[in-house]
């Protein structure tokens, strides 16, 4: 169901964008992911920089949680929204998870 909407919502992006969207989903709340893994996921283990450009053309950040996607070294990243607004989220969903 999940990866029909998507493919429904985001028809006019890549289908690697598509894959990157998709893989981000299964991210649960209070969780987070590296770019790096998102790119392993989906089978791109060098494409590491296109799936943050990917996740920055997000289109639907309440259905899709790019927030939830971090740097390897531990910062959290770019956000199309500011870091400090990608910060609050994150420590959000730690608090209704915990």
């Amino acid at each position: 169901m999940l990866n029909k909407l998507i493919n429904r919502l985001c028809r006019d992006y890549t289908p690697f964008e598509r894959k990157v969207f998709k893989a981000v989903c299964h991210v649960p709340p209070g969780k987070t992911v590296t770019y790096q893994q998102i790119a392993k996921k989906i089978g791109r283990p060098r494409a590491v920089r296109a799936v943050g450009t990917a996740l920055g053309k997000n289109p639907f950040p309440l259905i899709i949680p790019c927030h939830r996607a971090i740097r390897t070294d531990g910062d959290i990243g770019g956000y199309r929204w500011g870091k400090k607004t990608k910060r609050r989220l994150l420590e959000e969903e730690q608090k209704i998870v915990h």
